[in-house]
């Protein structure tokens, strides 16, 4: 039963949930994890494990994208990104790197500033490196490079251009077409042009595609019926706090959405994919698996990686959106870089479960009592407030 608070005279809100406020309940047969099969079948591909990298330069280089493919997951490219903007990619990068540059922790007043003025020219650069035109023959060169080297190729695009880039990063070996912004809508309308109609629009790829942001259940339920193969919950760390739904809540409202349209389909199976902020460890992603996602999109976390180009580092696309940019470039968190495949699989000596996050969601998984995906998004759930 959905419950309601009062915030004001005739305004009520729904109670929802963020994932750090919900718990997985164990069951009375634990299991050892060498049992737990984390496989994710998502339509005719197989991942080891259900993580996909968040689609940001800061991650996404030529060399993470098919690391991240060897190691069993899914590296998500960004079509809208510097990879078709800018020849010497490094170079690229390294300038927003150093016009983010600040005192870790500020300590006066004068760090502080410091601070406030490299989150400016960050993003700054940030937009100005984004403004260069895209150079379609250097994307797909760049994709191609990810394709020949064997492993599956995601790209994403935004709605505003999904019409123009798709058919170019699916010509240039786009096997799964990510079509991704804050908050994506099964028909986006633009002024001076024409709606793009996802469910027209799906039905011309010979690519399975997978759409959003979504917090809710009706929104999910139209993506899903334009033809998609997964819906995308959330939309990482750069979302607008005053629009959106916790995640916990959200991923549920949409794994209901998925249920209900399985039946309505008499047993088409749509995929959910959680993107939030998931900080620091796997913990977080057994959680919102619990919760109903089927896989979930990783940013902030890879970034450990020293596969990554942004060496610890993290933003997202929209960090560069000329007019109205949302979040902003955060310096490295995490002061040491592992492997990637440390990051993923491990072996870890830290005690804070930020490494080895397929072995620590099998691990929570086996300590609950069940040994796959879809066994796990029916576990018990308990809020702590």
């Amino acid at each position: 039963m959905r419950e309601y608070v009062e915030i004001g005279i005739g305004r009520e809100a729904r109670k929802a949930y963020e994932l750090s406020e919900v718990s997985v309940v164990p069951k009375r047969r634990t299991r050892s994890s060498k049992l737990v099969n984390t496989t994710w079948h998502f339509d005719a591909y197989t991942f080891d494990h259900p993580i996909l990298s968040h689609p940001t330069d800061a991650l996404a280089s030529p060399e993470f994208v098919i690391e991240m493919g060897k190691l069993g997951g899914l590296g998500v490219i960004d079509a809208e990104g510097l990879w078709g903007r800018h020849a010497d990619l490094d170079e690229a990068i390294a300038q927003v790197l150093q016009a983010s540059e600040h005192p870790l922790i500020p300590l006066s007043d004068d760090d502080y500033k410091a601070y406030q003025e490299a989150s400016i020219d960050s993003t700054r650069v940030l937009q100005q490196l984004h403004a260069a035109e895209l150079d379609r023959d250097l994307l797909t060169e760049r994709i191609r490079q990810v394709r020949d080297s064997g492993v599956t190729v995601g790209v994403r695009v935004s709605a505003q251009n999904a019409r123009e880039l798709a058919p170019v990063v699916v010509a240039a070996g786009a096997e799964i077409l990510v079509i991704q912004g804050a908050i994506v809508s099964a028909e986006h309308v633009q002024e001076g042009g024409e709606p793009l109609n996802l469910k027209e629009f799906v039905g011309t790829l010979d690519v399975p595609v997978i759409a959003g942001g979504v917090y809710d259940f009706s929104t999910a339920t139209h993506l899903m019926r334009a033809g998609v193969a997964g819906v995308i919950v959330g939309s990482g760390v750069s979302g607008t706090a005053a629009i959106g739904v916790p995640m916990a809540t959200a991923i549920a409202d949409v794994a209901a959405a998925r249920r209900a349209y399985l039946d309505e389909t008499e047993g088409r199976y749509v995929h959910v994919i959680a993107d939030t902020e998931f900080y620091y460890s796997a913990t977080e992603i057994a959680v919102a698996l619990a919760c109903g996602a089927d896989a979930a999109m990783v940013g902030r976390i890879l970034a450990r990686a020293q596969e990554a180009p942004g060496r610890g580092a993290y933003w997202e696309p929209q960090a560069a959106h000329p007019r109205f940019p949302r979040g902003q470039v955060f310096s490295p968190f995490f002061q040491t870089q592992h492997p990637l495949d440390v990051v993923l699989h491990g072996p870890s000596s830290e005690p804070d479960g930020g490494l080895n996050l397929v072995g620590g969601l099998r691990r929570v998984m086996a300590k609950c009592g069940y040994t796959d995906l879809k066994q796990f998004q029916k576990a018990d759930l308990v809020v702590g407030r």
